[in-house]
């Protein structure tokens, strides 16, 4: 039997962490294109079809699906008969092929790891380390899975040790219920049960890479308790009508994969790991053949979609010209396009203006009438003016809002998800808005970037401040200038039993 080599193993995770930074999975667009045809919702109907328009253009131009290329996940089962010709440690293999992957100059993908998790958190500048999970097996070949997790999804992970004669299904409905949409719904929850607090969160985190199945099993019915388990989660949390991006609809998740492993007579772990609209992973099988080859999906597979961005219901705003009427005129739930002027600012830099606006100093920016959009874009390549430039979920700067729109005057934030009851009030005290772009729907929301200029705090890397001129960008108002946000009242409208 041929050896397995470093090469193999380097050469095969490198092309595929290109290969899902650009690629859904197939069953994950069939998912997605079910939850668009039946989705009744207009807000969450529009923001799917984005998302699916995004994942075709991406997959035609070979580009990021999110501009949170993610942290690589790196799942080995490794043969114990395996022939491994390797001399280093395999950490040392799967950092070569990450920093190969996210420096590639025709795909450059975001590096969004930070070496000191505590003091400075200075970014690696390659994306390394990757997350690397070994389990040994029978066999004589070695099974991998790679996976590229963001951060908005993650953040949102849960876990509890539950009372034995506990409902793991009362405890993720009523969990899922408070996370809000920072994790880029309709997607998947991966579920863990079982083992210890660490068995629990590795059996979520790899029940994530499981083939998408809940319509078929919709159709047999459960053959276990596991999935008795899996389609009552199901149910219940799609009725609770969170909807696409939260706005309120049919479609929370596409499916609710679980996987359980022996645990303590006293114990009930239980792991919730949430995986985005961005769901990205691939797996391959290294015999010593050669490294893994991948191929790119049919574009029959992506529905024809026309995103209605020129109805009658649909306002432009001019940015460069914001007064008060206009802002009090928008309503929570409106699809709107903006032109003009725009500015870039993110958690580092939200930091850095507080502290700048405490010292009594002057920001580097006006930011008196303007906008500003929560985004890390992905660097650009070829002619683009920008990579993809998705949003970032917003509560992350809600600590800092109260501070900003008092010392800026700034009037238009935009990002994803919903804000919190302290910048919901500090929006309304100060007249100003919130707006949503689609999460998972960068690539096709950078071409609405027609110029990009850094203008600030350039050592922040990606965080940096940028100078945006966009044309017909696509948003929802959010939150409008009384505090009404369509996170509360879409998903209410749209909640039913089950």
């Amino acid at each position: 039997m041929a050896a397995i080599t470093e090469e193999h193993v380097v050469d095969s995770i490198a092309d595929a962490l290109q290969y899902v930074a650009c690629y859904h999975p197939e069953d994950f667009i069939r998912a997605m294109t079910r939850a668009y045809e039946r989705e009744k919702s207009p807000g969450a109907r529009n923001a799917i079809g984005q998302i699916l328009t995004n994942s075709r253009m991406c997959a035609m131009g070979r580009r990021p699906i999110c501009q949170d290329t993610g942290v690589a996940n790196v799942f080995f089962r490794i043969g114990c008969e395996a022939k491994l010709a390797w001399k280093r440690p395999l950490q040392e293999i799967v950092d070569e092929a990450v920093r190969r992957a996210y420096r590639l100059d025709t795909n450059p993908l975001r590096a969004s790891v930070v070496r000191d998790p505590f003091g400075e958190r200075k970014n690696t500048g390659d994306n390394t380390p990757g997350m690397v999970h070994v389990e040994m097996v029978a066999g004589d070949r070695v099974d991998v899975v790679v996976s590229a997790k963001g951060g908005g999804s993650e953040n949102k992970t849960k876990f509890a040790v539950l009372n034995p004669s506990a409902s793991v299904a009362d405890w993720v409905v009523e969990t899922v219920s408070g996370l809000g949409a920072g994790w880029c719904p309709p997607g998947m929850l991966g579920i863990g049960v079982g083992g210890s607090v660490d068995k629990a969160m590795a059996l979520a985190k790899m029940s994530l890479n499981d083939p998408i199945d809940i319509f078929d099993l919709l159709e047999r019915g459960p053959r276990d308790n596991a999935e008795e388990l899996r389609l009552e989660i199901y149910e219940r949390v799609n009725a609770l009508g969170i909807g696409a991006q939260g706005l309120g609809g049919l479609t929370t998740v596409l499916d609710v994969k679980l996987r359980h492993f022996p645990t303590h007579a006293a114990s009930l772990p239980v792991a919730l790991i949430p995986n985005c609209a961005a769901t990205r992973h691939v797996h391959f099988t290294l015999d010593g053949s050669g490294p893994a080859a991948f191929e790119p999906p049919d574009l029959s597979l992506w529905p024809d979609i026309v995103l209605d961005n020129a109805g009658a219901a649909v306002k432009r705003i001019d940015l460069d010209a914001l007064d008060d009427a206009t802002l009090a005129s928008l309503e929570p739930g409106e699809t709107l396009l903006l032109s003009g002027t725009l500015f870039t600012g993110r958690d580092a830099a939200h930091k850095r203006m507080v502290e700048t606006l405490d010292k009594g100093e002057s920001l580097p920016v006006d930011l008196a009438g303007r906008a500003i959009y929560y985004v890390g874009p992905v660097d650009p390549v070829g002619d683009e003016v920008i990579g993809p430039a998705g949003p970032t979920t917003s509560t992350r700067m809600d600590k800092f809002t109260r501070k900003v729109l008092a010392g800026t005057g700034l009037k238009v934030m935009i990002g994803k998800a919903e804000r919190g009851p302290e910048a919901i009030a500090a929006i309304a005290e100060h007249g100003a808005v919130y707006m949503i772009a689609v999460g998972g729907a960068a690539f096709l929301v950078s071409k609405a970037i027609r110029e990009a200029e850094p203008v600030a705090w350039q050592d922040l890397g990606m965080e940096a401040i940028y100078r945006l001129r966009v044309e017909d960008m696509p948003v929802t108002l959010a939150v409008d200038t009384k505090g009404n946000s369509i996170h509360e009242s879409g998903p209410k409208l749209w909640r039913r039993s089950a």
